[in-house]
C-alpha cells in the first residue's frame, strides 16, 4: 500500500512537472543565461540563480497556461493526447491555477531579488503567450507562430536586464535572432503534422496557403536568420571565431532549408526541426563562449 501511494505521489509531480513543458525551459534558460553572461558587468551569483529560476517559472507558468487553454485541441492530436490534461493525469482547474501562482512568483520574486526592468519583461513575456499568442493569435491566423515567437525570444533580453538592469539594443539582437529561428522551426514541424492541426482548425501557414509556399517562406526566414546571427559579432569579444561558427552553422541551416523545397519529404522537415534545434543550443553556446575571457 505504502509503495503504491509512492508511486501515485511521484506521478502526480512527474505530471506538474511536465505541464510545464520542460523541453522549452531548457532552451529558455539557456538563451537567458547566454544574456547574462553576454551582457556587460557583474552579477552576483545567487541573484544570477535567482533570476534563471524566476525565469523558468515563468516560461513553466505560460506553458502550463497554454495547456489549460488548449486541452481541447490537445485531446484530439496524437502528438499532444498524452499530456497530463487530456490524459485526465491532471484536472483543468489545477493546472491553471498551478500556471497562474507560478506566474505570479515568479514576476514578484524577480521583482523584489533582481529589479524591475528583468520582472516587467518576464510579465510581458508570459502575457504575451498566453494571451496575445494561445488565446488570441493561434486559432485565428497563420501568422500565429510569426507574432507568437515575440514570448520565445524575451528570455536572453531578461537575463540581460538582471544583469544591467536595462535594454539594449546588443539585447534587442538576441531578441531577434529567436524571434527570426522561431518560423523555420515550427513550419517545419508543421509541415509534418498538417493533418493534425486540419483536424483541430488551427490555420498554420501551410494549411492556408499551402506546403510550397511554406517552404519558401522557411528559406527565407533562414536567411534572414543567419544575417541576424552575424549580428553579435558587433559587441563580443572573440569577433572571428564567432563569425566563423555562426557562418558555418547558417550554412547547414541554409542548407536543411533548401533540401525540403528540394526533396518535399517528410524526412527532410523532421532533419530541419531537428536540426534546428541544435542550431540554436550552439550559436548561443558560441555566444556565451565568445562574451568572455576566462576560456
Amino acid at each position: 500500500m505504502h509503495t503504491s501511494a509512492l508511486l501515485n505521489v511521484e506521478s502526480t509531480i512527474l505530471d506538474f512537472w511536465l505541464l510545464l513543458k520542460p523541453k522549452i525551459i531548457y532552451l529558455v534558460v539557456f538563451t537567458a543565461v547566454a544574456g547574462m553572461v553576454a551582457a556587460p558587468g557583474n552579477i552576483h551569483p545567487f541573484l544570477a540563480l535567482i533570476s534563471i529560476i524566476c525565469i523558468a517559472l515563468g516560461s513553466g507558468s505560460a506553458g502550463a497556461i497554454n495547456m489549460w487553454y488548449d486541452r481541447d485541441i490537445d485531446l484530439l492530436m496524437k502528438r499532444t493526447q498524452d499530456r497530463p490534461i487530456p490524459s485526465g493525469r491532471v484536472s483543468a482547474e489545477s493546472a491553471l491555477e498551478f500556471g497562474i501562482i507560478l506566474g505570479v512568483l515568479s514576476v514578484f520574486i524577480m521583482a523584489i531579488a533582481v529589479n524591475y526592468i528583468s520582472a516587467a519583461l518576464l510579465a510581458i513575456g508570459i502575457l504575451f503567450y498566453v494571451f496575445i499568442y494561445t488565446i488570441w493569435l493561434k486559432r485565428r491566423t497563420p501568422q500565429n507562430i510569426v507574432v507568437g515567437g515575440v514570448s520565445g525570444a524575451f528570455p536572453p533580453m531578461i537575463g540581460w536586464a538582471a544583469v544591467t538592469n536595462s535594454v539594449s539594443w546588443e539585447s534587442f539582437i538576441l531578441f531577434l535572432i529567436i524571434f527570426m529561428w522561431t518560423p523555420p522551426h515550427f513550419w517545419a514541424l508543421s509541415l509534418n503534422k498538417s493533418e493534425e492541426y486540419v483536424k483541430v482548425s488551427i490555420p498554420m501557414f501551410n494549411i492556408v496557403y499551402g506546403s510550397e509556399k511554406t517552404r519558401k517562406r522557411i528559406l527565407i526566414y533562414s536567411i534572414l536568420l543567419v544575417l541576424t546571427s552575424l549580428l553579435p559579432s558587433l559587441f563580443l569579444k572573440k569577433v572571428l571565431l564567432y563569425l566563423t561558427i555562426a557562418i558555418l552553422e547558417g550554412c547547414v541551416f541554409i542548407w536543411y532549408a533548401i533540401s525540403i523545397i528540394r526533396f518535399k519529404s517528410h524526412s527532410s522537415q523532421r532533419k530541419m526541426f531537428s536540426y534546428s534545434i541544435s542550431y540554436l543550443f550552439s550559436l548561443f553556446a558560441s555566444i556565451i563562449f565568445c562574451s568572455v575571457d576566462w576560456f
